[in-house]
This record gives structure tokens, C-alpha cells and sequence, in this order.
């Protein structure tokens, strides 16, 4: 009998525990990433009264079967379901991630490394990306000045550091101008001087570019008509005729006004100096009206670039510069050699051509426009950057905004337009993740059972995704732990009546003599 009260003991002590258990999951049925627990029984130790024994022929006896009396049950294993997913939750926040699939974020909280489904996270005031759950920093890899990420050993995510949040500019270094010549656009005939130059008229086009201090400059270009032609080719005369800075005031016209009277004179700028095709322009070319502003810039026949059209087909034939292998006789340089006599040479904030090498400078390419009959209607428009987008330039930036996307780049968005990556969230998978000891606050520890951590980690794609702008919820079935409940308190009355019985039998039994 008083094995049956140790049985009744150990029930009730059991049944305690998965009802402690079946508690927790109960409390935590709303936590982020919260993963459930389910308890397991085994039976425990026994006490043999009789040990087995074989048959005797020479007797003629047969075998008989161990006598042994259990001791009852104990717990055999707390087991988490952590590869059961829970519901996922739209929050449609930026920087909440739900993770399709058994991987972990790895996150630092202290000096140690922890592991967690929860996906709520946010900017610290140090610029680190955190999980507002538990505090703990999320790790992963950084993006250098070009975006790539360098996948070195995990650390960090500080996202939000002194260069992050400031997009350096970047000069522009091609433009491509594109569309159509009409052959028929009265436009496109000039005026020319005795020696067939063109000194006015011609189809207008513009394009913009950067400087090297994101400083935004217009460049206004006539396409006219040459006078003298070859035969199987139409050939067209491009000039400069303006560079206006981002005030859209030219740069080969100064202006004064006089303090007393308060009236403004203008004046040629001399000190403003380009270079088109390799030839020089300069402001001492530059008449202007001193009362308006208004400016005219006479260029010389070797200031003048040309560009060529198949007759037969109209298709892009090539210019008269660049015409090497690098270019494809497709580009004219353009480049600012001096506005103000100082910002010039090395210390120019313009990128400069250097004819030594034939780099630099500013490459216009020409090689996407067209000579088609359109009704008499030129129609030329430009882009910066060449044909693959590349060498587009960009003003400097202050970052709007941080988002993820589902492979884990976290990406900067600045108020010029442009997006860079920063960093990438990496993640953690293990071999046995239901070995992964729980730490409190969505926090899980690596344990002897569950496997290492190499200290690098992976991307999410080798084994799911992010899904962005959600949370993994809890996966707790409520109906399956109501009826662990239920089956648990039965289990718990039963021990108990092994005990009251068993008391019950004592009690008769010190009763027998009276």
C-alpha cells in the first residue's frame, strides 16, 4: 500500500507539471513567435519481487514470468514544437518580418547569442536594428560603400550610422539623348555665315547633369543641318549654345548691381570655359545684352560637332568624335573646364576629360536617335545615363526611410530618389531545433542537443523567406490544450483517488485491532 501512495505522488506531481505546461502555452497564446510546449510520460522504476526463470525438462516445470510492482510515472520529455509555424499577422509595418520556414533570426542581447522567431523590430537611438520583444540587437552582415554585402562573421545591424543617413553625390558621366530627326522640320535649317558655319537657328534639345557636388547644370545643344553633304549620309551640325547652372543662370554671363541705384548689368563671363568634342568653348565668345542678360554664344567651325544618318535607311550611322573602339563613334565629350577661374583642374568639382587617355569628362551618345519622316516634327528628348543606365549621376541625399524586402536586404531610401542596401539580416538553422533551450522573452539559447552556430549564419533563401510587413503569431491550438486540460485534470483526480483509497486501506488496517 505504500507503493500505491509513492504511484499516487508521482502522478500528481507529473500531472502538475503538464498542467504547468499546458498553462504556459495557454498564457502565451498571443506572444510573437512563441512556439508551444507538450509533455511527455514514461513509467519509472520497478521492484522486482520475482525474477524470471526458464523451463526445466529435468522437472518438468515451465518458465515463469519477473514479478515487478511499478513505482509510477515521471516526466520523459518537455518537448517544444518549434517547427510547427504559427499564424501569420499583418501589421504592415515596415520593419516587421514573419519567417516562412525553420530558420531563426540570430540576435545579440548582452555578450551572448540567442536566437528568435520574433520579427517585431525596430531602430535603437544608436542606429540599431533591435527586436522590440526582448531588446536584443539583430545580426547579420554589412553592405559596403557599393552595396554589396560582405559576408563575413555576423555582427551588429547598425543601419542607421552617420554615413547611412547621408547619400554621397555622384557626378553624372553619360547622357543619352534620344528619339527623332525629322528630316522634313523646317527647324533644322540655320543660318549660316560666309564660311557655311550655322550662327543661328536649329532644332533645340537639352540635357542635365550632375557635378561632383550634386550641383545640377542644363546644357542647351542646336542640331541643324550641315551645309556641306556626302553622299549616302545626312550629316547635322550640334553646337552649344548655353550652360545654365541649377538657378538656370548662365554660366558665361555675370551680373552686378549697383547698390545705390539698385540696377543690374550684365556682363560676359570670360573666366567660363567647356569643352565639347575636345575643342574648347570659352565666354569670351559670348555677346551679351548688359540691360537683360540675354546671351548668344558664336561658335567656330571646329567648335561644331557632327553627327550622321543613313539616307537610305535613317538609322544612326556615327559622330565625327570619339570615333574609336571604346565608343563606337557614338559619343561626343562634353565637360566643364572652368566657371569662375578657380574651381578648375584637379580641385574642379566637373569631371574632367583627359585626352591622353580619352576618359573622363561627360560622354553625350547619340546613337539611339533616329532620322524617320514624321509629319515635319523633330522630336528629341535625353536621359542621364547610357543605354544600360549606368553612369546616371545622382544629388546628394538625406535617408526617409528604412524597409526589407523577403530575402533580408535592408535598404535606405534618401530624398534625392535613390535607394541603397545597408545591410542583410542573417539567419540561423539547426540541425535539431527542438534542442534549442528557451531563454525567456521569445529567446533561445543553442544546447549540446540542438547543434552549433557557426558565426556566420545564412540568407533566408537556402531554406524560406521574410515575409514583410507581418509577425509570426503563436502556434497554440487552443483546442488541443483545452483537451490536454481536461485529459490532464482527469489524470490528476485519478492519482488522487490512488492516494484517498489507499489512505482508506491504512486506516482499516489500524483499525483491525481496537
Amino acid at each position: 500500500m505504500m507503493r500505491s501512495l509513492y504511484s499516487g505522488v508521482a502522478g500528481l506531481t507529473t500531472h502538475q507539471t503538464k498542467m504547468d505546461v499546458i498553462g504556459n502555452n495557454i498564457a502565451n497564446v498571443n506572444t510573437v513567435g512563441f512556439k508551444s510546449s507538450s509533455v511527455n510520460f514514461s513509467d519509472t522504476f520497478y521492484q522486482t519481487t520475482s525474477s524470471a526463470s526458464g523451463a526445466n525438462a529435468d522437472l518438468g516445470t515451465a518458465g515463469t514470468n519477473a514479478k515487478q510492482i511499478g513505482l509510477g510515472s515521471t516526466v520523459a520529455a518537455i518537448t517544444t514544437n518549434i517547427t510547427e509555424a504559427g499564424g501569420t499577422s499583418t501589421t504592415n509595418r515596415a520593419l516587421d518580418i514573419a519567417i516562412n520556414g525553420d530558420s531563426f533570426l540570430v540576435v545579440r542581447s548582452g555578450t551572448g547569442t540567442y536566437f528568435t522567431k520574433s520579427g517585431a523590430l525596430n531602430i535603437d537611438d544608436a542606429g540599431n536594428l533591435y527586436c522590440t520583444t526582448n531588446g536584443a540587437i539583430v545580426q547579420g552582415w554589412l553592405a559596403d560603400d557599393d552595396g554589396n554585402i560582405i559576408k563575413d562573421t555576423v555582427k551588429d545591424l547598425a543601419v542607421m550610422t552617420a554615413s547611412s543617413t547621408y547619400y554621397e553625390p555622384e557626378a553624372t558621366t553619360a547622357v543619352t539623348i534620344s528619339g527623332n530627326i525629322d528630316p522634313s522640320d523646317t527647324d533644322l535649317t540655320p543660318t549660316y555665315d560666309a564660311n557655311g558655319v550655322p550662327i543661328d537657328g536649329g532644332e533645340v534639345t537639352t540635357f542635365s547633369f550632375y557635378d561632383n557636388l550634386g550641383e545640377s547644370y542644363t546644357v542647351k545643344l542646336y542640331i541643324s543641318l550641315a551645309q556641306d553633304q556626302t553622299t549616302g549620309t545626312v550629316t547635322y551640325d550640334v553646337r552649344v549654345a548655353d550652360v545654365l547652372d541649377s538657378d538656370s543662370n548662365s554660366i558665361f554671363v555675370t551680373s552686378t548691381t549697383d547698390a545705390t541705384t539698385g540696377v543690374t548689368t550684365y556682363t560676359a563671363n570670360t573666366n567660363a570655359v567647356i569643352s565639347f568634342g575636345g575643342v574648347e568653348i570659352s565666354g569670351s565668345q559670348v555677346t551679351v545684352d548688359s540691360t537683360t542678360g540675354k546671351m548668344t554664344l558664336t561658335c567656330t567651325a571646329d567648335q561644331i560637332q557632327q553627327i550622321q544618318f543613313s539616307s537610305s535607311t535613317g538609322e544612326f550611322v556615327s559622330t565625327t568624335e570619339r570615333d574609336n573602339a571604346i565608343y563606337n563613334g557614338s559619343a561626343i565629350n562634353f565637360s566643364v573646364i572652368s566657371v569662375d577661374g578657380t574651381n578648375t583642374g584637379d580641385t574642379s568639382s566637373f569631371p574632367q576629360h583627359d585626352t591622353s587617355t580619352d576618359e573622363g569628362g561627360l560622354n553625350i551618345y547619340f546613337n539611339d536617335l533616329t532620322q524617320y519622316s514624321a509629319g515635319g516634327s523633330s522630336k528629341i528628348s535625353s536621359v542621364k545615363g547610357d543605354a544600360d543606365g549606368y553612369n546616371t549621376g545622382n544629388k546628394a541625399g538625406n535617408m526617409t526611410g528604412i524597409s526589407i524586402d523577403s530575402e533580408g536586404k535592408i535598404w535606405g531610401s534618401y530624398d534625392n530618389g535613390l535607394t541603397k542596401c545597408l545591410a542583410q539580416i542573417a539567419v540561423a538553422t539547426f540541425a535539431n531545433p527542438s534542442g534549442l533551450e528557451a531563454a525567456g522573452n521569445s529567446l533561445y539559447a543553442a544546447s549540446l542537443n540542438s547543434g552549433d552556430f557557426d558565426g556566420v549564419g545564412e540568407e533566408v533563401s537556402l531554406s524560406g523567406s521574410f515575409t514583410v510587413g507581418a509577425l509570426e503569431m503563436s502556434n497554440v491550438d487552443l483546442a488541443t490544450e483545452f483537451t490536454q486540460m481536461i485529459i490532464t485534470q482527469r489524470g490528476f483526480q485519478a492519482n488522487s483517488r490512488i492516494i484517498t483509497t489507499s489512505d482508506s486501506m491504512l486506516e482499516e488496517l489500524v483499525n483491525l485491532k481496537r
